[in-house]
């Protein structure tokens, strides 16, 4: 059996950050969300490789962080 390592933070420098009001909140760049679109339409289809599977898994972990993180710093407001 094979283990494979998801490093999300391989991906740290697709990521920026946003104003929105008084708020500094993470995002992915244009590359990273058009490249998350992607791999989440070939998995629709059942076209995904092992390696978009990886790949898919974690750009999907580092969202769940960001996504964490900005709503702590929203309800800190």
């Amino acid at each position: 059996m094979t283990t494979v390592i998801v490093r999300p933070s391989s991906l740290l420098s697709n990521i920026q950050i946003e104003k929105l009001d008084n708020l500094n909140l993470f995002k992915f760049n244009d590359k990273l969300q058009t490249r998350m679109e992607e791999l989440l339409s070939r998995r629709k289809t059942d076209l995904l490789t092992t390696e978009e599977a990886i790949e898919l898994e974690e750009i999907g972990e580092l969202d769940r962080i960001f996504t964490h993180i900005n709503a702590m710093l929203v309800a800190q407001k």
